[in-house]
Protein backbone atom coordinates (compact mmCIF):
# COMPACT_ATOMS: atom_id res chain seq x y z
CA UNK A 1 0.00 0.00 0.00
CA UNK A 2 1.39 3.54 -0.77
CA UNK A 3 0.48 7.38 0.09
CA UNK A 4 -0.96 8.31 -2.82
CA UNK A 5 -1.35 12.38 -4.26
CA UNK A 6 -2.97 13.87 -7.34
CA UNK A 7 -2.11 17.27 -8.70
CA UNK A 8 -4.26 18.05 -11.68
CA UNK A 9 -4.68 20.81 -14.26
CA UNK A 10 -7.77 23.71 -12.41
CA UNK A 11 -8.56 24.42 -16.41
CA UNK A 12 -9.91 21.53 -17.02
CA UNK A 13 -11.24 19.61 -13.55
CA UNK A 14 -14.59 20.25 -12.44
CA UNK A 15 -14.81 22.60 -9.27
CA UNK A 16 -17.91 20.55 -8.00
CA UNK A 17 -17.44 17.65 -5.91
CA UNK A 18 -19.41 15.18 -7.11
CA UNK A 19 -18.56 16.26 -10.52
CA UNK A 20 -14.52 16.17 -9.74
CA UNK A 21 -14.87 12.23 -8.31
CA UNK A 22 -16.16 10.85 -11.63
CA UNK A 23 -13.72 12.85 -13.10
CA UNK A 24 -10.86 11.25 -11.15
CA UNK A 25 -12.41 8.02 -11.88
CA UNK A 26 -11.92 8.68 -15.28
CA UNK A 27 -8.29 9.58 -14.79
CA UNK A 28 -7.91 6.86 -12.99
CA UNK A 29 -8.70 4.43 -15.73
CA UNK A 30 -5.20 5.76 -17.87
CA UNK A 31 -6.90 5.32 -21.59
CA UNK A 32 -5.21 8.40 -22.74
CA UNK A 33 -3.62 6.30 -25.43
CA UNK A 34 0.24 7.15 -24.49
CA UNK A 35 2.89 6.29 -22.03
CA UNK A 36 2.54 7.35 -18.50
CA UNK A 37 6.37 8.08 -17.85
CA UNK A 38 6.94 10.98 -19.67
CA UNK A 39 6.06 15.10 -19.11
CA UNK A 40 5.86 14.86 -23.00
CA UNK A 41 1.86 14.73 -22.88
CA UNK A 42 1.18 17.34 -20.02
CA UNK A 43 0.54 21.16 -19.31
CA UNK A 44 3.56 23.36 -18.56
CA UNK A 45 2.65 24.04 -15.11
CA UNK A 46 2.30 20.47 -14.45
CA UNK A 47 5.74 19.38 -16.08
CA UNK A 48 7.32 22.30 -14.06
CA UNK A 49 5.45 20.57 -10.85
CA UNK A 50 6.76 17.11 -11.79
CA UNK A 51 10.56 18.53 -12.66
CA UNK A 52 11.06 20.14 -8.52
CA UNK A 53 9.28 17.16 -7.21
CA UNK A 54 11.76 14.43 -8.48
CA UNK A 55 14.41 17.15 -7.42
CA UNK A 56 13.16 14.96 -4.03
CA UNK A 57 11.14 12.16 -4.77
CA UNK A 58 13.07 10.77 -7.52
CA UNK A 59 10.92 8.81 -10.50
CA UNK A 60 11.10 5.08 -9.87
CA UNK A 61 10.41 4.54 -13.58
CA UNK A 62 10.43 6.22 -17.16
CA UNK A 63 13.07 8.40 -18.64
CA UNK A 64 13.57 9.83 -15.55
CA UNK A 65 14.20 7.17 -13.18
CA UNK A 66 16.53 6.99 -10.71
CA UNK A 67 19.77 5.58 -12.19
CA UNK A 68 21.92 5.96 -8.92
CA UNK A 69 22.94 3.08 -6.56
CA UNK A 70 19.34 2.17 -4.07
CA UNK A 71 19.92 2.08 -0.58
CA UNK A 72 16.95 1.82 1.91
CA UNK A 73 16.69 5.51 2.68
CA UNK A 74 16.81 6.17 -1.68
CA UNK A 75 14.29 3.39 -2.12
CA UNK A 76 11.62 5.11 0.35
CA UNK A 77 12.05 8.50 -1.37
CA UNK A 78 11.56 6.94 -4.73
CA UNK A 79 7.94 7.71 -6.24
CA UNK A 80 6.14 6.03 -8.85
CA UNK A 81 4.83 9.23 -11.40
CA UNK A 82 1.99 8.68 -13.69
CA UNK A 83 1.66 11.40 -16.13
CA UNK A 84 -1.53 12.52 -17.81
CA UNK A 85 -2.60 15.07 -20.08
CA UNK A 86 -4.01 16.98 -17.17
CA UNK A 87 -3.06 14.54 -13.97
CA UNK A 88 -0.21 13.85 -12.28
CA UNK A 89 -0.38 10.65 -9.83
CA UNK A 90 1.98 10.03 -8.06
CA UNK A 91 2.56 6.61 -5.45
CA UNK A 92 5.03 7.46 -2.01
CA UNK A 93 6.20 5.22 0.68
CA UNK A 94 3.93 5.69 3.69
CA UNK A 95 7.05 6.99 5.86
CA UNK A 96 7.33 9.52 3.60
CA UNK A 97 3.93 10.88 3.40
CA UNK A 98 4.39 13.98 6.00
CA UNK A 99 6.99 15.44 3.78
CA UNK A 100 5.65 14.17 0.51
CA UNK A 101 2.40 16.01 1.03
CA UNK A 102 4.30 19.33 2.69
CA UNK A 103 6.17 19.36 -0.86
CA UNK A 104 3.61 18.64 -3.11
CA UNK A 105 1.10 21.00 -1.85
CA UNK A 106 3.58 23.89 -1.43
CA UNK A 107 4.81 23.28 -5.56
CA UNK A 108 0.98 23.28 -6.28
CA UNK A 109 0.19 26.42 -4.88
CA UNK A 110 3.53 27.65 -6.69
CA UNK A 111 2.60 26.03 -10.58
CA UNK A 112 -0.90 26.47 -10.45
CA UNK A 113 -2.01 23.30 -10.13
CA UNK A 114 -4.59 21.55 -8.08
CA UNK A 115 -4.10 19.17 -5.22
CA UNK A 116 -5.58 16.04 -3.94
CA UNK A 117 -4.76 13.63 -1.89
CA UNK A 118 -6.19 10.00 -2.74
CA UNK A 119 -4.99 8.68 0.38
CA UNK A 120 -7.33 10.80 2.74
CA UNK A 121 -9.92 9.32 4.70
CA UNK A 122 -12.70 12.45 3.01
CA UNK A 123 -10.50 13.31 -0.18
CA UNK A 124 -10.98 16.89 -1.54
CA UNK A 125 -10.16 18.94 -4.38
CA UNK A 126 -8.18 21.95 -3.54
CA UNK A 127 -8.01 24.07 -6.42
CA UNK A 128 -5.64 27.37 -6.99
Amino acid sequence: MSFDLMVFDPAVAPSDSAQFARWYELQAQWSEGHGYDSTVNTTPALASWYREMIQVFPAMNGPDAFDGPYDSAMWDLTADYCIGRSVIYVAFAWNCSEQAQTLAWELARKHGVGFYNVSDDEPMAIFP
